[in-house]
């Protein structure tokens, strides 16, 4: 019989238990990302006029008002030199501000009740679909109701003769991107909150201030030396100044620079919301 000194020293060592993988690895997404958005489009199918109402009424009813009736006291606004009206102006920066809030809503609230309440994800999980899959369909899918709102409204604007470009038709992509960028920081709050009222400080305290910061309202040449400074690193603000050009017929000043803060602003966001929604379902 083998002394137990003996027999403990002859057994191999026990493992080291494993680490869990890191939050910040880089995101593991393949195809399966497809069959969450699909199920997501089959589900707001029953519910899409309604959604559509709440999404298209508001931004339209600012439009108007705003636009026709500030309009005629404003009349024209300088926007690099040349003379605007007020409504071509407004309207050019309403579409992306539309754009923004409604994948914002979309990956926020929706998102949060499938996540949270409902708890779909869970139920998906179950399938061979990744974490990972999961946020990256609920991202283009919040995208695609942005895209898909942005293109009715700018439909009504274009019947209403607020600009005539072909130019436009590169306003679609444009709207697209300016949705996955919106939903991917939207994202980040949603793996952060505990409730439905955290999103109150989303609203106010980012979404709020990027509005009046970035142009829609009124130029941004009129802001103090800071805020302006502040204004020219914010999503909305290239998002504005890719979509603006368009509606007055020419091309964007600056583009591929927009189009940069843009594309960081989406990757960052949406990695920082992946590593965050890991560590919740970790927990």
């Amino acid at each position: 019989m083998i002394p137990t000194d003996a027999a403990a020293a002859a057994a191999p060592p026990a493992a080291a238990p494993a680490r869990p993988p890191a939050l910040l690895r880089p995101p593991q997404l393949s195809s399966r990302w497809w069959p969450v958005f699909r199920r997501n489009w089959l589900v707001w199918r029953k519910l899409a006029l309604p959604s559509l109402v709440g999404n298209i009424a508001e931004p339209l009813i600012t439009l108007v008002a705003f636009g026709y009736g500030l309009g005629l006291l404003i009349g024209q606004v300088q926007v690099g030199g040349a003379a605007v009206p007020y409504i071509v102006f407004l309207a050019s920066g309403s579409i992306c501000m539309s754009a923004m809030n409604a994948a914002s809503f979309e990956a926020l609230y929706s998102a949060f009740s499938r996540m949270n309440v409902q708890r779909t994800w869970d139920g998906i999980m179950n399938a061979p679909v990744r974490l990972d899959d999961v946020v990256l369909a609920e991202m283009l899918w919040a995208a695609f109701k942005s895209l898909f709102t942005s293109a009715i409204i700018l439909g009504v604007m274009l019947a209403l003769g607020i600009g005539r470009s072909p130019l436009l038709l590169l306003a679609l992509p444009l709207l697209g991107l300016v949705g996955m960028v919106f939903a991917s920081i939207a994202l980040i709050f949603n793996a952060l909150a505990k409730g439905y009222d955290f999103f109150t400080y989303y609203f106010s305290l980012f979404l709020t201030p990027t509005m009046f910061l970035s142009g829609v309202f009124f130029p941004r040449e009129q802001l103090p030396g800071v805020m302006r400074a502040i204004s020219d690193w914010l999503p909305l603000t290239a998002a504005v100044e890719l979509v603006r050009p368009l509606f007055l017929g020419q091309w964007p000043a600056d583009g591929l620079r927009h189009l940069a803060v843009l594309g960081v602003y989406g990757v960052a966001a949406f990695w920082i919301a992946l590593a965050l929604t890991r560590r919740r379902f970790r927990s």
